[in-house]
């Protein structure tokens, strides 16, 4: 299990991916789809795809030509098991989740957010 968190928590680490979640928690939605917004190669978002993957965060289906991506949110919830055993973090609501990811994302498209 340890292994496994450590590739949740650094798939997490990122803000692409953290985006990419927040998409998905929509729909389930082809690669190229979840390429479109980002101004990057379609080589780096799905490097971004695998690593998620690797840590249980999403599947990907291949559906005739194309690959789909769906939200796992079971590595999540073994992350948040993971935190409550320090007894100082909730459970996540994965509602709150969406709602926090949605506000994370409003901050950076009217760029209040810093850049470091």
């Amino acid at each position: 299990m340890a292994a496994n968190l450590d590739s949740v928590f650094s798939a997490l680490a990122d803000p692409t991916r953290r985006t990419i979640l927040a998409m998905l928690l929509e729909d389930d939605m082809a690669v190229t789809d979840v390429a479109q917004p980002f101004q990057m190669s379609l080589t780096a978002i799905s490097k971004h795809l695998g690593i998620l993957a690797e840590a249980g965060l999403i599947s990907r289906e291949r559906r005739g030509r194309v690959i789909w991506c769906k939200l796992e949110p079971d590595a999540m919830r073994n992350a948040s098991v993971w935190m409550q055993g320090f007894g100082q973090f909730e459970p996540i609501d994965l509602d709150a989740f969406e709602r926090f990811l949605e506000d994370e994302l409003a901050e950076e498209d009217t760029g209040t957010e810093t850049q470091s």
